[in-house]
């Protein structure tokens, strides 16, 4: 029984830590509002590489913007579909949309990196938003966080867009990541230095400010990395410059992964970086969020087995002890997800389904580890890429 109060105990801890932290950082994250102190010049910048099946969407989606003075900045990274001419078209009915060439990839730099990095070149102007091609925002969405920039006093805001996925395993593992961002990162630290500790972001919607972006060494400073999402924000930390995240689930929508496995990889590992803690994140997610659901059941079953049989109770303080702490367990590791569900939009049958998700991402990222620590390259768009983060 003192083994099974140990675990119990261990359980609840784990568990309940992330539940209260969810709880306070539930007031910290909030869509953007209104009201940009200025007007201010923005650049959409946008890398392209056969993007055919959604770029005209994004771009729709992007001059229908408001309250807002943009440009937007195409570059096409050698596409050999129809994603230039898709582009052109665009650009013939509205001149904001100017289409860029990439130049040859350089050894040594992944290609969305080295393409943000020569469209960030392209414009002068103070605010950069650096928009993955399968974004599609509303019409307040840029406005409204150019304001939260404004407001904030960061130089870089980023945001998770809600998901549309065909893949199933991608639905479930993309629901988990508003609810894992608020359960393990400190929004109160976050918003109040500039450790590179509590960095996090999401590389479809980055907003920057031009003089921060360039004195950090922008995306030429992360050249080699796939995880733009978590490590620009890491970089501008470094440089003692400010960053912060906003609820972005209403304001846009990307549609992901269409069959690209290492995109699922890719998208669970961006945010917070659970890669490169994976020991001690699959140690707090088994006893926080995966164990407590089959403990619990276990445990009831023992009980009605034990009530069936006419059993005797030999140590009724350590059964209610037990009892107590798993039930602390489930309801701290099932309350948040079913709040975040609600919150964000979610299906609520993929929050009764919590601790296979949790345990399905875990599986991925020790994928992902795995890959990594073999050096297997990975295949990103017709490239291959060195077996690193």
């Amino acid at each position: 029984m003192l083994l099974l109060e140990v675990v119990a105990a261990m359980m609840a801890v784990s568990a309940g830590v992330p539940a209260l932290l969810f709880a306070l950082n539930m007031r910290r994250y909030r869509l953007p509002k209104f009201g940009a102190e200025r007007k201010t010049p923005v650049a959409v910048l946008i890398p392209a590489r056969d993007e055919e099946k959604s770029i005209h969407a994004c771009l729709e989606s992007v001059l229908a913007s408001r309250e807002v003075e943009l440009e937007v900045f195409v570059l096409d990274d050698d596409s050999a579909d129809r994603t230039v001419n898709i582009v052109l078209d665009v650009a013939e009915r509205d001149n904001r949309v100017k289409l860029l060439q990439s130049s040859r990839l350089p050894v040594g730099w992944n290609g969305k990196q080295h393409a943000c990095w020569q469209l960030a070149q392209a414009t002068d102007a103070p605010v950069m938003l650096f928009l993955d091609a399968d974004m599609r925002v509303q019409p307040w969405a840029i406005a409204r966080s150019v304001a939260a920039l404004q407001k904030k006093k960061v130089t870089l805001l980023s945001g998770f867009p809600r998901p549309m996925s065909a893949n199933v395993v991608g639905k479930m593992l993309l629901t988990l990541r508003q609810y894992m961002l608020l359960s393990f990162l400190p929004f109160g630290r976050m918003q109040k230095t500039t450790k590179p500790t509590y960095a996090a972001g999401c590389g479809r919607f980055m907003l920057v400010e031009r003089e921060a972006y360039f004195a950090s060494g922008g995306h030429a400073a992360i050249r080699q990395t796939r995880l733009d999402g978590l490590m620009l924000p890491r970089l501008f930390r470094e440089h003692e410059l400010r960053t912060d995240m906003v609820d972005l689930s209403t304001l846009a929508e990307a549609e992901v992964f269409r069959s690209r496995n290492s995109g699922v990889v890719k998208s669970v590992a961006e945010g917070l970086g659970i890669e490169e803690h994976i020991v001690t994140f699959t140690v707090v997610l088994l006893l926080g969020q995966i164990l407590p659901a089959f403990v619990a059941f276990w445990w009831l079953l023992k009980g009605l087995s034990m009530i069936a049989a006419g059993s005797a109770v030999e140590d009724p303080t350590g059964l209610a002890i037990v009892s107590l702490l798993l039930f602390i367990a489930l309801i701290a590791s099932y309350v948040p997800r079913m709040v975040a569900a609600r919150r964000f939009k979610q299906s609520m049958v993929s929050a009764l389904l919590h601790p296979l998700e949790m345990l399905l991402m875990l599986m991925v990222q020790w994928l992902a580890f795995a890959r990594t620590a073999m050096g297997r390259p990975v295949k990103w768009r017709a490239r291959e890429y060195p077996g690193q983060i």
